[in-house]
């Protein structure tokens, strides 16, 4: 198995090896959120639509339906151009998973499955009308010769709660609901084993997960919004040295912080997102600003809908 790449039929369903040691791939894989982006993942927008059934899961869900919004398939088809179009633009690789009538929330493409510089983790779904997501992951990783590092096993766990904050350390969050303390630290151990620093981020399960309170933007330069992110978390942030660009409680919940580093100071961010598009800018940061309306109230922003495959080591 090479990983750069082809399709390989014998491409293993766990490349990870038992106590540490599992190769680095040589194509494939990430190991940060800030290094320039060659490829991204994306779910197909032609069967997304808003569920009510997925209120349990998603506390901006429940505010969406009580203040009555209307679902608009044609606009959502449009906006999720718009950010093939930065992407694109952006000289990024866009991939899409295949379109499913059964799975329409598939667009959030990060839920499912998150990279690594070992290959993917397929993930564990909480919401039943979500956990066939993982086949077309499966078929997709497989098709395209990348690796599975892992699968988890342990219970629910989603690839918005595994943050790269910097090259060997994340930032594992759970809920309890999404994503649960047991799962975390199963998959927290894997990476443990490689030699990474884990820090568990235990978060209440109206925050969903920590990637819509704190988004890495550039090396040592992260999205935080001081509010709602716990105090040792923060804490533990400035012990790295890393320059902090608040967010707004406000924006936080409608998915204001959960934004896509292009790397090279590039950032893809949703246009309501004014106050920390504005701050951006200010500090040299070249913006793209798509409207993501009709995703954002469905209880995803842009960085749950984009799975990155591929960016520069840093």
């Amino acid at each position: 198995m090479s990983g750069n790449g082809a399709a390989n039929s014998s491409t293993p369903l766990r490349a990870r090896r038992e106590g540490g040691g599992t190769p680095v791939l040589e194509h494939w894989g990430i190991n940060s959120e800030y290094g320039v982006l060659r490829d991204v993942l994306l779910g197909p927008p032609e069967t997304f639509q808003w569920r009510e059934d997925n209120a349990s899961y998603s506390s901006i869900v429940r505010e969406t339906l009580r203040q009555g919004h209307v679902f608009d398939k044609q606009l959502a088809v449009r906006q999720h151009r718009e950010i093939v179009d930065a992407y694109e633009s952006a000289g990024v690789t866009c991939h899409f998973l295949p379109q499913d009538e059964l799975t329409n929330y598939q667009v959030y493409a990060r839920d499912s499955s998150f990279m690594s510089p070992y290959g993917a983790v397929i993930c564990q779904m909480a919401n039943p009308r979500r956990r066939g997501e993982y086949a077309a992951c499966l078929r997709f990783y497989l098709e395209k010769g990348i690796p599975i590092y892992d699968m988890v096993s342990a219970g629910n766990f989603e690839g918005g709660d595994f943050d790269i904050i910097e090259p060997g350390c994340v930032l594992i969050g759970y809920t309890g609901h999404r994503c649960e303390e047991v799962s975390a630290r199963q998959v927290g151990a894997w990476f443990a084993a490689e030699g990474w620093e884990i820090k568990y981020a235990p978060i209440d399960s109206f925050y969903v997960h920590i990637d819509l309170m704190v988004c890495m933007l550039a090396e040592k330069c992260a999205a935080v919004c001081l509010d709602s992110t716990p105090d040792d978390i923060v804490a533990w942030l400035k012990e790295k040295n890393i320059e902090i660009v608040p967010v707004s409680f406000k924006d936080t919940i409608a998915l204001g912080c959960n934004v896509m580093s292009l790397g090279n100071e590039r950032i893809l961010s949703p246009a309501s997102s004014i106050d920390l598009n504005g701050k951006l800018r200010a500090l040299g940061f070249e913006v793209y600003d798509p409207d993501m309306s009709m995703y954002l109230r469905a209880g995803g922003g842009i960085h749950c809908m984009s799975q990155p495959l591929r960016r520069d080591t840093v």
